[in-house]
């Protein structure tokens, strides 16, 4: 798998050096490349306890992108998912640890634990104070007698972080981080394993499946599940954590493992935010990249009960660009359209011959959406199929309400219907083609002339032509044909949309910016499924 890296051996310091470039001046590290890898806040005085926290790399943004004021003095990094030295973490102790103390914030992995707790005990032996906390808040795997740290843990980092920016002292400090441990549960979700730089990718999650309770270095989790949904992915997490949601105010720290879209975290969102599990939720940390696992496509989600203490905590501010801003969950609100944009509403009439052949239509197009998005994706962004089987499901869903009786207001209500429901350009050239037929057809003309009236207002307003690769080059021989009835229309429809396959060099649309050897060979899917309804009609009406 092709990654933007320079070479593995220099992956992690690459990364490093990036982030303290990018800081503003914000952060350092120390001179230890490429064994020792610590960056610590620039800004550091010794003067209040110092919280460390850190372990193998490949979860960016944590830990060094928490590293700043509220957060964490100073992160040690190892390399992709291996736990730093001890002279790593020692070498981070004497860096920022003053009279104060320091706090070590671990995960709890045996090497984290191992080499942290050695490096605390050398600290010690240098006359500093240190503590040392270990996260295990995964709860995928119940009887595990050493339960995984993984995005809980942000919420110590803050939560202790806010307590030592107030000049909290080490065993204060330290009980907070403690009882934050106690009261955080967190479980997540994947579609796939992440890939380690270097390495074969392991491909152990079937198409269709998700597995539920993976580790954030991409250990098994708990059970491969179906997948269907977001709805039912989250229901499917939330249900594992129901037992950690008592009553009163809770917080959920909503995670992206690394290569989950935020159109898809927005979703998740949403399934969070309604879902009956997560009633006694009020407030939420994300959703964002938080403690990732490379490019895992997957989320988690961290539960905790809320104090008051915790919630100024949490809110308190922090400058650091990777750390979301807590916030309440509420309902949308949800304005009134301005006027104007509220489309005067047809007396709907019924018409069963009308009524059939526009289902005829839709059906069609609901049919043709695979098939028209593989074509679409030869050409353009992958997306026609689906955007004409939306419009056709809404428009199908919509002819209680439509005035099917009369093809004047039928024509301009379609128009209006499409450019509400139907996204892209599209959309609107079909709601510019539908009105420009209703008002033609209003003036007198046959239906024949009022469509042909409709697609010289498209060619006008999108200034595509015949030849130029699109729609139009299968409309327009169509329409034209139509007199001589509808087989033959659908023959004309057919042979301007297979033409368009030897059409290199598109002149509109998406396909005019995609090169000659994309497109020869592969009919434009606007085209193709303009044939596609041509022939549909004429299978279900014949010459009437």
């Amino acid at each position: 798998m092709n990654q933007f890296i320079n070479s593995k051996t220099t992956l992690v310091t690459d990364a490093i050096d990036g982030l303290i470039h990018m800081s503003g001046g914000a952060l350092v590290r120390l001179d230890g490349y490429p064994h020792i890898k610590v960056v610590i806040r620039a800004d550091w005085d010794k003067s209040q306890v110092a919280l460390i926290s850190g372990g193998g790399s490949g979860h960016e943004p944590a830990h060094a992108g928490f590293v700043g004021q509220g957060m964490l003095t100073a992160a040690i990094c190892g390399e992709v998912f291996a736990s730093p030295s001890v002279d790593a973490v020692l070498a981070g102790i004497l860096a920022v640890t003053g009279d104060a103390g320091c706090l070590l914030i671990v995960k709890n992995y045996t090497g984290d634990r191992l080499n942290f707790g050695l490096a605390a005990e050398r600290a010690r032996a240098f006359g500093l104070k240190v503590e040392m906390v270990v996260v295990d808040d995964d709860i995928a795997l119940p009887d595990l007698p050493q339960p995984r740290g993984v995005a809980g843990t942000l919420f110590v980092h803050k939560i202790a972080g806010a307590a030592a920016a107030e000049g909290a002292d080490l065993a204060r400090v330290a009980a907070i981080a403690q009882d934050v441990i106690g009261a955080v549960s967190s479980i997540g979700m994947s579609l796939d394993t992440c890939t380690v730089p270097g390495s074969q990718k392991e491909d152990r999650i079937a198409a269709g499946k998700a597995e539920l309770g993976l580790g954030i270095h991409g250990e098994a989790g708990v059970e491969q599940v179906a997948f269907e949904t977001a709805h039912a992915a989250m229901a499917q997490v939330l249900e594992k954590l129901s037992d950690k949601i008592g009553v009163g105010p809770h917080v959920a720290l909503l995670n992206n493992l690394g290569s989950t879209t935020p159109l898809e975290m927005a979703v998740l969102a949403q399934e969070l935010a309604t879902s009956p599990y997560a009633t006694n939720i009020n407030f939420v940390v994300g959703p964002a990249p938080l403690m990732t696992s490379l490019n895992m496509h997957g989320f988690s989600v961290s539960v905790m009960p809320l104090s008051a203490d915790w919630k100024a905590a949490l809110q308190s501010d922090v400058c650091l660009t990777a750390w979301p801003t807590m916030k309440e969950i509420k309902p949308p609100a949800v304005l009134p359209l301005p006027d104007g944009l509220s489309p005067i509403q047809p007396i709907a009439s019924e018409n069963a011959r009308t009524r059939s052949i526009i289902e005829a239509c839709c059906d069609l197009l609901i049919k043709a959406e695979t098939n028209l998005n593989l074509l679409d994706a030869k050409s353009g962004d992958g997306d026609t199929g689906s955007t004409l089987a939306t419009a056709a499901r809404a428009l199908k869903s919509s002819l209680d309400r439509m005035p099917l009786a009369d093809l004047t207001q039928l024509f301009r209500a379609v128009g209006n219907e499409l450019s509400q429901t139907m996204g892209g350009s599209s959309g609107v050239l079909l709601a510019i083609f539908f009105g420009a037929a209703g008002d033609a057809f209003a003036s007198g003309k046959s239906t024949v002339a009022a469509l042909s009236a409709g697609l010289n207002r498209i060619s006008q307003v999108g200034g595509a032509l015949k030849g130029d690769r699109t729609m139009i080059d299968a409309l327009e021989p169509a329409l034209m044909a139509m007199p001589e009835g509808m087989e033959n229309a659908a023959i004309a429809a057919r042979t301007g949309a297979d033409a368009t396959a030897k059409i290199g060099r598109a002149k509109a649309g998406r396909a005019s910016y995609v090169p000659e050897a994309n497109l020869i060979g592969h009919n434009d899917p606007g085209a193709e499924a303009v044939a596609l309804l041509f022939e549909g009609l004429a299978k279900a009406l014949g010459d009437n």
